[in-house]
């Protein structure tokens, strides 16, 4: 580890002297851009935080939004993509406890998960071997700790192949009595460490995480990547619990990035406080560690606590009795922020310094160039094929069935459907919950594809007949100083931005991880969108169709113009074309609105959202062995209107066609498609005849659980 001259030539500057071995690696970490946001944070100003609905936004470990007056939850994302390259069962699993741990520095218990995967082509055996790896991590540790992993997403791309991506998002539930904050509170608390004993395990993974992905990472980088025991994050999560029943903790962090060091300092920066730690208090898993292991290190299922001096013992006896770690490691000051080793004095910095002093990245940024139309003359029942059993529309249940969903029984709808939902009986409300980006739309077109990226999450709430309530997104970018990459970032954060705002959904939180670039070069722009909706009750609208009804379209076919465009589609990256991309309606914050109030009409038998794979996927996605559906697409272009992605759109089947109809008159176009059958065959009518039973399609989609099993 070491400083950059330009920075340490500031931190000389502050201190008036040279920085101690310990202050150097300190500033390193905390000014690093995975922590600083060093060439973002300029950015991130785009995004509205606020409406009633906000307890706490953006700066804390996770944000606070209430659901009504009594009951909040809260919602945090968090990346571990370069600890997933080299070394993926670890990377992934460390990546959800560390969430959790968010959540339960916030007085909140954890209800519900959910993991947006990138990786490269399916096809390459490297990415096959990442994919599996990271699943199993996720599922290891999320089946272990009794929190249900119930959305997300799985993209392949091939410019993920040297820097696959797993962002992580948790949900927690609390309320105002219980709600804790990372802010310190009081000089003369004490700063208790709970949890598993320091190791030297994740060493630097701060900096590491901010830096290209070399050819040898895998090897070389290893001890920068955390190990995690999700028995011992089980018992965490059950102390702090009882911590926070008893009223027992003024504020908490969790140790993540730059470890103790990143945490405490942090705590009393919010506070312009300062603290007095003596590591040599904290308790150990591994021998003679020096000053610089212990302050840094991310060894994993560790909390620090404020703790008020007459509670200590209380705390103390609650953490023993879990079979926890507890030390007593200092106390918070009004001074700086001071560190010593056996007496020695090993930091001594203005904490607001160190957390806050690292300069801002003025970065050039050019746009993205336009794509040109080229689209391929492809066979329409090869392109049907082709499109279903594609790994990135095919069925994802390889994935889902190896996580639990339903511990804690709140679980009404799970994995596999447009948007989960969790019972949120504290206010008889459920929680809709949607999570994913889409790589070839923002590889096309940064921030239409950002803004089409929000619209499709809010769509798939609203197909469960829930409303937008607030989200969370971690912006994954490559190597902000190249040029183009920066104007890709900056695209997918103003389209982002721009259509969370047009929806009246505050980004309440969030994470940056850049430098996701490697010998293979950079990733597409990838913001990764964690949105929760609430409705009334708990129950939804199926995703398959029933036997009788009728079934229509809202939305276009194509455009008003007729001509759909089929960029940043699964058709042209599977056919190697290129097209502009769709654009978008014109209200789509009134369509969210009326398609969740059509979900919830009595009359209303299904509703799935149009989106990856087009109207194609979608209508085979709604087939069962024991409903079919027989559609006529009445468009001159039937490869454009099967294959276009424009989001905003959704399959409603209806006893009632009028009724929808009238609903969006003034909001969007409603094309009557056909109806469902009784015999379990999709047959669409677009010029030719398209047709595929239940066994067929379900064969198609099989295509990850096929090639991994």
């Amino acid at each position: 580890m070491s400083l950059a001259d330009s920075d340490r030539e500031l931190v000389v500057s502050e201190l008036d002297r040279e920085p101690t071995r310990a202050e150097a690696a300190l500033f390193e970490n905390l000014w690093s851009e995975h922590c600083a946001y060093r060439s973002s944070r300029p950015l991130l100003s785009a995004f509205d935080s606020e409406g009633e609905q906000v307890v706490v936004g953006p700066g804390d470990d996770a944000a606070v939004v209430g659901l009504d007056d009594e009951t909040y939850i809260t919602m945090g994302i968090e990346s571990h993509n370069h600890p997933s390259y080299v070394d993926p069962f670890d990377g992934a699993a460390t990546g959800v406890g560390g969430i959790v741990r968010d959540t339960l520095s916030m007085g909140a218990y954890p209800i519900a998960l959910a993991d947006s995967l990138y990786f490269g082509e399916f096809e390459d055996e490297h990415s096959k071997y990442l994919f599996e790896g990271v699943v199993e991590g996720i599922s290891h540790y999320g089946n272990c700790i009794g929190v249900p992993t119930v959305a997300g997403s799985v993209d392949f791309h091939p410019d993920y192949e040297g820097n696959p991506l797993v962002n992580v998002a948790c949900v927690g539930l609390t309320n105002e009595d219980r709600l804790v904050t990372a802010e310190a509170q009081d000089p003369g608390n004490k700063l208790v460490l709970v949890g598993n004993g320091t190791g030297r395990d994740g060493l630097g993974g701060a900096s590491f995480a901010s830096e290209d992905l070399a050819e040898d990472a895998e090897t070389e980088d290893r001890p920068a990547v955390q190990v995690g025991d999700p028995y011992a994050e089980k018992l965490l999560i059950e102390a702090n619990e009882q911590l926070v029943d008893e009223d027992l903790i003024e504020s908490a962090r969790d140790l993540g990035a730059a470890g103790l060091g990143g945490a405490s300092s942090e705590m009393v920066a919010k506070a312009d406080l300062g603290a007095h730690i003596e590591l040599e208090r904290v308790h150990q898993r591994e021998p003679n560690m020096n000053a610089l292991e212990i302050l840094l290190a991310e060894s994993q299922e560790r909390m620090c606590y404020e703790v008020e001096p007459e509670n200590v013992d209380r705390v103390r006896e609650i953490v023993e009795r879990f079979d926890l770690g507890c030390s007593v490691i200092g106390e918070v000051t009004d001074g700086n922020y001071v560190c010593t080793f056996d007496g020695e004095s090993v930091v001594d910095v203005d904490a607001y310094f160190l957390g806050e002093g690292a300069p801002m990245n003025d970065l050039a940024s050019e746009e993205p160039a336009q794509p040109e139309t080229d689209l391929p003359g492809v066979d329409l029942e090869e392109a049907f094929d082709t499109i279903v059993s594609s790994p990135n529309t095919a069925s994802k249940r390889w994935v889902y069935r190896q996580y639990d969903h339903e511990v804690g029984v709140r679980t009404s709808v799970g994995p596999g459907d447009d948007a989960a939902i969790i019972a949120v009986r504290e206010a008889e409300q459920g929680l809709a919950l949607s999570s994913g980006a889409a790589p070839n739309w923002t590889d096309v077109a940064p921030r239409e594809g950002a803004r089409a990226i929000a619209l499709e999450n809010a769509t798939n709430i609203a197909a469960k007949g829930a409303t937008p309530l607030a989200a969370v997104d971690c912006l994954n970018g490559g190597n902000p100083e190249k040029p183009d990459v920066y104007g890709g970032f900056r695209g997918i954060v103003d389209g982002l931005a721009e259509m969370c705002e047009t929806l009246s959904t505050p980004v309440v939180g969030g994470n940056v991880s850049l430098y996701n670039d490697s010998v293979a070069g950079p990733i597409p722009p990838t913001p990764t969108l964690a949105m929760v909706g609430s409705k009334d009750g708990y129950d939804a609208p199926p995703l398959s169709v029933e036997p009788d009804g009728d079934l229509l379209l809202v939305g276009d076919l194509g455009l008003e113009t007729g001509e759909p465009r089929l960029g940043g589609s699964e058709y042209l990256a599977r056919f190697d074309g290129s097209d502009a991309f769709p654009e978008l309606p014109s209200d789509p914050a009134a369509v969210v609105e009326t398609l969740a109030a059509v979900a919830n009409d009595d009359a209303t038998l299904a509703v799935h959202d149009v989106s990856h794979g087009g109207l194609a996927v979608s209508l085979a996605e709604m087939v069962t062995e024991d409903a079919g559906l027989e559609v006529a697409i009445p468009s001159d272009d039937p490869a454009g209107a099967l294959f276009h992605e424009q989001p905003g759109r959704a399959l409603v089947q209806t006893e009632s066609p009028a009724a929808v109809r009238e609903a969006f008159d003034g909001v969007a176009p409603v094309v009557e498609l056909g109806s469902a059958t009784d015999d379990g065959r999709l047959e669409i009518d677009a010029g030719r005849t398209l047709t595929a039973d239940a066994a067929e399609i379900r064969e198609r989609r099989g295509t990850i659980e096929r090639e991994l099993e």
